[in-house]
């Protein structure tokens, strides 16, 4: 017996989402700003700073944060190989793509083929990261709302490189953040708009199990962790590093 079960969504929990998008979106706008060094040199330390705190933070903690406010009213447990291997993803692609949108000479075609790697490295880490999602059924994917959420996570990516050459003062990058964090909800949500959860099992609340599976009830702990330790280092060390910036500029 197949049942179309009907989502409905944890507003404090959407919200969470939102805030730990923007959050990571700001340090990497700060971070962005010193990816190229003296010289014209890119930092390596500075693009996985970046990376990390607009992938791994801004889109993947947000994902899985949103997909803990989805409630189905059945059992779900998540694959922790898709689900690393999605923060690996999102991770690379937004350094990757930073590196190159930075690199000398920019122009809006270095804009533009950025944008659009990270767009679909967004993508994948989204729908990799919904492949690991194990329930007792199964997922039926509307494609012309996927296409619209891959249209959705390229402008976001392209305007969230542009926004990270182009803020300089802190109240811009508190704005651009928000933007961008606006942005990337919107595209997950988007995506989530895409799926009709199916129910095939006569015991609905049972959790799945397996090699390597954690069940949604676990999750939050791992994630919260993550963010929090995350958020804390990079901010930490952004802030280490303007404030003896600062003392240099100093006569």
């Amino acid at each position: 017996m197949e049942l179309l079960l009907t989502p409905s969504y944890n507003v404090p929990l959407v919200a969470l989402s939102y805030f730990i998008s923007v959050a990571g979106s700001f340090i990497a706008l700060v971070a962005a700003r010193r990816i190229v060094g003296p010289g014209g040199r890119i930092s390596v330390y500075h693009c996985a700073t970046a990376g990390l705190a607009l992938g791994g933070v801004g889109v993947w903690a947000m994902h899985f944060v949103g997909m803990l406010a989805l409630q189905l009213r059945v059992g779900v447990s998540y694959s922790m190989f898709e689900t690393l291997i999605s923060l690996v993803a999102a991770a690379a692609a937004t350094a990757l793509a930073l590196a190159y949108v930075a690199a000398s000479p920019r122009s809006t075609v270095r804009l533009v083929v950025a944008g659009f790697l990270l767009g679909m490295g967004v993508v994948v880490m989204h729908y990799l990261g919904m492949f690991g999602m194990r329930l007792g059924g199964f997922i039926e994917w509307s494609y012309p709302i996927i296409g619209l959420s891959a249209l959705i996570a390229v402008l976001v990516a392209t305007v969230a490189l542009w926004l990270a050459f182009n803020t300089r003062t802190i109240p811009m990058r508190v704005l651009a953040a928000s933007v961008m964090g606006a942005a990337v909800c919107s595209m997950h949500y988007t995506g989530m708009a895409a799926a009709d959860f199916i129910c095939t099992t006569a015991t609905p609340q049972a959790i799945p199990s397996g090699l390597a599976v954690v069940s949604a009830l676990q999750l939050p702990g791992w994630v919260v962790m993550f963010t929090v330790a995350a958020l804390f280092v990079l901010a930490l060390d952004q802030f280490v590093r303007h404030t003896a910036e600062s003392a240099q500029a100093k006569p």
